[in-house]
């Protein structure tokens, strides 16, 4: 026991020392809430390392009915595969993309306004449901730790709106504060896993007796075995979201090389290639998209080996997967239960940290939607820390309330997460490969423009069987869910709430989001650009009511609202030569000081001279 309680200590003093802390001189030169590099791999990558948790859980739930564990590997194959893909994608793509926004921002640029709006609303999806299912398997954690994993579904939505609660209050401090308290967390879990992995080769090799399986096994037939696996490797892709998670977060990321680099450079300047590509915020954030290429193969291969080799799945004994195989770890450790009951501690602890990304990529996309017409301005507020705080209750709020709709249920939830993220990064696919088509020559144009072609097509192939492979359970409800939201976002951005006018944009993105440089002249520009989209959109339904009545003898002049303005070229806008311009909207804003009150005042003529 006293061996265990050192190693404890010694993982929490490690991970105190190391944790990021905000100096008080970065406050000055960087603003409220930038943040380096491990806060950034905390904030931005813990939804994607927690995932751990949950994915391969929800993997081997598919086959294991049906006596098909056997044959995990295929789905391990087909997760690391699209991690590489389309970790790579992303993280080229941070670097024509570096200022935020992901494929909401590529897809304006490169593809269309319409198209962009769809991505604007798919990822407010996938992130509250983000914050649904992290927060849910959190609760699977804690009640695997008495054996109650089936408790009244009652306790388990109290428990989940709880932890969310916790990680909202966290959020709205600031990002400095939760960075740090992420960050131990994180290395507390590292470490605890090696030790963990250790006790299971322990009993590996010492000849542990599986667990027994009670349940009958279903039998399946080629055809449904093939679907079984399907299911298994969509349902093991669910955390890919951090993808474009740290891609639309880029935007509140220092714009300075972390210390590695500055270090090769100083040292190995042959490598200068390799600086280069991790430099700048850019270089952080392809950081830590570079632990995501490997992470989801790795754990899930893991994870998948030994739950077959014990036989314990989501469920068994009253425990989650890895709350199961950590049992069987600690177990041959000395003082194993603490380090067990530490150990599914922490993982409610980083489960409901993971929603801190979604309420961090809430915060960086909402106030952009807000621009844009597709939210109501009253959305934008941001604190002195930095955080816009409404955009996170009202995440925290509707994330509750799915909560309470699938009665605390995390497998309930599990069909709608991490559909739509694919959708997005089939946008990015395209869209890069349009950016190379336009500003490449010969190889590089022709093998660049097939490598993103293909993952977009690849990302269009897992968000179909994303939906075929959770059809049974509830994965048609996507359809539905994803028809209705992109109505109503076309119909809210057509409606009088939509209208944004130069002065409107100006004031929402450089006065009350308090952004500034080039961040806020695409979004500027982007907000224009959607404002055509809108003239255009209104103008056409418009014809289409007043055709409709006069079917039936009703004719009415049809109004229309004054052209929106051109916003011209994206490079033009964005002043990528001359950082320090102007806005784009300066020439369109009225600069005169005018009284608010009792009208100009009264001139009068200049006197004849008294002769």
């Amino acid at each position: 026991m006293l061996f265990s309680i050192l190693l404890l200590i010694a993982f929490v003093y490690i991970s105190f020392r190391i944790a990021p802390v905000e100096k008080e001189e970065d406050k000055h030169v960087h603003g409220a809430g930038q943040i380096g590099l491990l806060a950034a791999l905390a904030l931005f990558g813990v939804d994607y390392f927690t995932s751990y948790f949950y994915a391969t859980g929800e993997m081997m739930s598919a086959l294991h009915p049906y006596g098909l564990q056997q044959y995990g590997y295929i789905a391990v194959i087909v997760i690391a595969f699209a991690n590489a893909v389309f970790g790579g994608l992303y993280m080229y793509s941070l670097g024509i993309f570096n200022e935020g926004g992901g494929s909401y921002t590529a897809s304006m640029r490169y593809l269309s306004p319409g198209l962009s709006l769809v991505v604007a609303v798919v990822l407010i999806q996938d992130y509250i449901f983000t914050i649904v299912v992290s927060s849910l398997s959190g609760v699977d954690q804690l009640l695997s730790i008495t054996d109650s994993y089936a408790i009244y579904w009652v306790w388990r939505f109290l428990i989940g709106a709880s932890l969310a609660a916790i990680t909202w209050y966290l959020t709205i401090r600031g990002r400095g504060e939760s960075s740090r308290v992420v960050f131990i967390l994180l290395g507390v879990f590292i470490f605890m896993t090696i030790v963990m992995a250790t006790g299971l080769i322990i009993a590996n090799n010492k000849g542990v007796t599986a667990a027994p399986y009670l349940e009958p096994v279903q039998t399946a037939s080629i055809w449904e075995a093939a679907y079984h696996m399907l299911t298994a490797s969509m349902k093991g892709l669910v955390a890919l979201s951090g993808l474009e998670a740290m891609s639309n977060g880029i935007q509140f990321v220092k714009n300075q090389d972390f210390s590695l680099v500055t270090w090769g450079k100083k040292h190995y300047p042959k490598l200068g290639w390799l600086w280069n590509f991790y430099s700048g915020k850019s270089g952080i954030g392809r950081m830590v998209q570079t632990s995501f290429l490997f992470y989801g193969g790795i754990t899930t291969s893991f994870l998948a080996y030994f739950a077959f080799r014990f036989n314990v799945f989501d469920g068994t004994l009253g425990r989650s997967l890895v709350a199961n195989l950590s049992f069987i770890g600690f177990n041959e450790i000395p003082g194993g239960q603490i380090l067990y009951w530490t150990y599914q501690i922490l993982a409610v602890a980083l489960l409901a940290a993971a929603s801190m990304t979604a309420f961090q990529d809430l915060q960086a996309t909402a106030w952009r939607d807000v621009a844009i017409g597709e939210i109501p301005e009253i959305v934008v507020y941001r604190n002195k820390a930095g955080t816009f705080t409404r955009s996170v209750t009202a995440g925290f709020i509707v994330a509750v309330f799915i909560q309470l709709l699938v009665k605390g249920n995390t497998s309930a939830a599990v069909p709608y997460y991490g559909i739509g993220v694919f959708m997005p990064i089939m946008v990015m696919g395209f869209a890069i490969r349009k950016h190379i088509l336009e500003n490449f020559k010969g190889n590089t144009r022709r093998w660049g423009s097939l490598a993103a072609g293909a993952a977009g097509v690849l990302s269009g192939i897992v968000f179909v069987g994303q939906i075929v492979g959770k059809w049974s359970e509830g994965g048609w409800v996507v359809l539905i869910s994803f028809s209705v939201l992109v109505i109503a976002a076309n119909l809210l951005l057509i409606s009088p709430i939509g209208y944004r006018d130069p002065t409107t944009i100006h004031r929402i993105v450089r006065e009350k989001a308090r952004v500034q440089g080039a961040m806020a002249s695409i979004v500027e520009w982007q907000s224009l650009r959607m404002q055509e989209y809108r003239g255009s959109l209104r103008n056409k339904a418009l014809i289409r009511v007043t055709d409709f009545f006069e079917l039936f003898g009703v004719r009415r002049p049809i109004r229309f609202e004054p052209e929106p303005i051109v916003a011209g070229d994206y490079n033009h806008a964005l002043h990528a030569d001359n950082p320090d311009a102007p806005s784009l909207l300066e020439q369109y804003l009225d600069h005169s000081s005018q009284p608010k009150l009792g009208g100009a005042p009264n001139e009068t003529e200049k006197g004849d001279r008294d002769l």
